[in-house]
């Protein structure tokens, strides 16, 4: 059912200057799910988040956020409409303390005075960032920051999240706690679109997987279906997938 789907891209197609990433990319995304985008480098897997929020024009195709267009949305547009994005790498206010940067997550609210109750409940989510409320940002470990970009996108209350690598420089019990988090957010019916680095541990946690290839969508499955295809294997030693049986 279209119900099923909180995000659908048509034949989108998009890049950079003269250079086209994606390549007529089509993807259903289901709501209350975690769906993770694999694919080697070049894929357009960022391109894709980026073309979804709103940092990326859209040449051609179409995108619906719960059946409303939303294609060439800006970035504001697209947090009034309930997505947030945590991109790659670190984005915070390094000099600034953890709970002025959160202040700053919620900058978008059309209503501020409802901002002090929603830092607070992020707080209890995070008791860690509970703790370092006072402390600069830079001071935190590289989890402890990841844990503060998540918990800023969540400000906002959004209906789906798009996460790009969210392990990259995490230690593997702070990457199995970011993982546990994106679980109890998908639980809470919040709806995940993830990029992540270890596609087999990614797909392990996920519900959905979406595979990449030259800016189109060559596999669209369970995640547990994807992990037995034979086919996948050749993908990520660096070529491209093997044609399907006959």
């Amino acid at each position: 059912m279209a119900d099923d789907f909180i995000l659908t891209l048509q034949d989108v197609v998009g890049g950079y200057g003269r250079m086209t990433i994606l390549n007529g990319t089509t993807a259903r995304i289901r709501r209350a799910a975690i769906t993770t985008v694999i694919g080697p480098n070049g894929a357009g897997k960022s391109t894709m988040f980026k073309a979804i929020f709103g940092l990326l024009p859209v040449r051609s195709g179409r995108m619906t956020l719960e059946g409303r267009d939303t294609t060439n949305f800006t970035p504001r547009q697209m947090l009034d409409a309930g997505v947030s994005f945590v991109p790659q790498g670190r984005n915070i206010f390094a000099e600034l303390t953890v709970r002025h940067n959160m202040e700053l997550g919620g900058v978008a609210l059309a209503d501020q005075s409802g901002l002090p109750r929603r830092i607070d409940a992020m707080m209890q989510r995070f008791p860690i960032l509970a703790e370092k409320a006072g402390a600069q940002a830079g001071t935190l470990s590289g989890g402890q920051q990841k844990l503060l970009e998540v918990a800023r996108g969540l400000l906002l209350e959004p209906k789906l999240m798009l996460i790009d690598e969210p392990s990259i420089g995490l230690s593997p019990l702070m990457v199995q706690e970011v993982f546990g988090i994106l679980k109890a957010l998908r639980d809470s019916g919040v709806t995940i679109l993830l990029i992540e680095q270890n596609a087999k541990q990614a797909l392990q946690l996920s519900d959905y997987g979406l595979v990449l290839e030259q800016g189109q969508t060559r596999i669209e499955d369970k995640a547990s279906t994807i992990l037995a295809d034979p086919r996948i294997a050749q993908l990520f030693l660096g070529g491209g997938l093997a044609p399907a049986a006959q």
